[in-house]
């Protein structure tokens, strides 16, 4: 079996690179513009705290993971080709829900099962121009060709239309969890490995 480090990703005009320790700043200013994880105050200074050891952390996880055989489940830089500028962030990540609650699988609703997850986050002022989209269209390939995987998922919530636009652009089906809980599975998009599904 080949280690599974993933290497950078090159699309038209992205690099999906590895996150650097120098990417602290860059990568904290992301996911609070994008994903709302700040309020100020000293709550702020205790995030952007435990978000370097989260760094620290993914950027030893990258080596580790591989070497250990396991899925690249962390987090990536996504870098603009033509400035080099970090936009976003991106990923494969475990993904434990209740996806019997959807219809994804034979567990019974409530029980939470593993899954292989989409994850991205684009900074505001680089967002409505299709790098989400680039981005996870190259998680994707790379997840299919050179890991095999049968699926992949990505969740989400009500109030997150873009997110649902860049699944459907995906080809992902959709699906409506028809219970309240957890907030964070309202909906959750659904991918097959066309090479598997067409042996089914």
């Amino acid at each position: 079996m080949k280690n599974t480090e993933m290497p950078i990703l090159e699309t038209e005009r992205l690099w999906i690179r590895p996150l650097r320790r120098s990417d602290l700043a860059a990568v904290s200013q992301i996911l609070d513009e994008a994903l709302g994880f700040t309020d100020g105050g000293a709550q702020e200074l205790r995030g952007l705290r435990e978000r370097r050891r989260w760094l620290e952390w993914t950027v030893r996880g990258y080596r580790e993971l591989g070497q250990l055989f396991q899925p690249p489940y962390n987090d990536r830089a996504v870098v603009l080709k033509s400035s080099e500028e970090l936009i976003g962030v991106c990923g494969l990540v475990p993904s434990l829900g209740p996806f019997g609650q959807i219809g994804l699988g034979e567990a019974a609703p409530g029980a939470m099962t593993p899954e292989v997850g989409l994850f991205y986050a684009v900074h505001p002022g680089w967002q409505r121009q299709g790098y989400a989209l680039e981005a996870a269209r190259a998680l994707v390939h790379y997840a299919f060709e050179e890991l095999h995987l049968a699926r992949v998922v990505a969740t989400t919530r009500d109030d997150n239309p873009a997110s649902r636009a860049v699944m459907r652009h995906l080809g992902m089906t959709l699906r409506r969890n028809p219970l309240p809980e957890p907030a964070w599975f309202q909906w959750v998009g659904v991918l097959h490995n066309p090479r598997f599904a067409q042996r089914a």
